[in-house]
């Protein structure tokens, strides 16, 4: 216990040398912390309309302007981070779910089972994810619509189809660490003292193999957050009264010359979240990397 303790606190301690990854872990703190408060401190609605104050810039009344329907862009933007980072959180936590688990039955069983897992890891890697993520889209919004409702029905399928089209490269990188740890003799010294394979996968290999799947975890939240806006700007995501980042940019595509803002903005807040996660992503990898765990 005192080891691992000791390995992390290493660990954290060269993360937070880098800059750009503690930037990126301030900065992606401060947008979620936003998301979660802001539409209790921020008075305005998101959702109210009012022609009469359409296309306005950004004031002292409407900080960050309205859009074409009068409604407050600010508060859009504060509602619409709860929904993309919710998303972004739930489809990494598919994918690393799926990967992990993937990745450690293979790893640690090998043989027709390996061979069998990648083969399929192979083949989702081949498929065309945004082509199949449409097709998925089209085909199962309206029976999720039916049986959860507009809004879950949307959010679980595109969680869903999010997450369980990018659990190949945690796969890959757990099978890869069970491979070569589950022949250390910690592993061996527990097996022949009579622990079980599920005993010796969760309890013994994961704890040492998990690092790059966290590294995999963060960047995957980027990803997915690209990906649903893509799924909003194309109008295929939630429906319009739900306001997401994307959302925002779809509804701004018209207004580009008239009222910049109204694409800006939300913009704006995709690029830094997203941005922010690859520096996390960056920082993880180079602080949990062996390499340098003697530095």
């Amino acid at each position: 216990m005192n080891h691992s303790e000791s390995l992390w606190g290493a660990t954290w301690r060269r993360f937070c040398r880098d800059r750009l990854a503690l930037f990126g872990l301030i900065c992606l703190g401060a947008i979620g912390l936003a998301a979660l408060v802001g539409p209790w401190l921020y008075p305005l609605s998101p959702t109210d309309l009012d022609y009469g104050r359409a296309y306005q810039g950004p004031s002292l009344a409407h900080w960050l302007g309205t859009n074409d329907r009068g409604q407050d862009l600010l508060a859009r933007v504060l509602s619409g981070g709860r929904v993309s980072l919710t998303v972004g959180i739930a489809s990494m936590l598919v994918a690393v779910t799926l990967g992990t688990t993937i990745g450690a039955v293979a790893g640690f069983y090998g043989g027709w089972v390996d061979g069998l897992l990648m083969r399929l890891t192979d083949l989702f890697l081949a498929l065309p994810q945004l082509p199949l993520l449409l097709l998925l889209i089209y085909l199962f919004r309206e029976p999720l619509r039916a049986i959860a409702g507009p809004e879950l029905g949307i959010f679980l399928l595109v969680i869903g189809a999010i997450g369980g089209l990018n659990w190949m490269s945690v796969a890959r990188l757990i099978r890869a660490n069970f491979l070569t740890l589950r022949e250390r003799n910690f592993v061996l010294a527990a097996y022949a003292l009579g622990a079980r394979s599920g005993w010796l996968i969760w309890r013994h290999i994961l704890p040492n193999a998990i690092g790059p799947a966290i590294v995999a975890a963060s960047l995957a939240v980027g990803t997915a957050i690209l990906t649903e806006s893509t799924l909003n700007f194309l109008g295929l995501g939630f429906p319009p009264d739900v306001p997401t980042w994307g959302r925002m940019l779809y509804d701004a595509q018209n207004f580009l010359e008239t009222a910049p803002h109204m694409a800006i903005f939300p913009g704006l807040a995709i690029f830094m979240t997203v941005l922010s996660a690859n520096f996390i992503g960056d920082g993880l990898r180079d602080a949990i990397d062996p390499q340098q765990r003697s530095s």
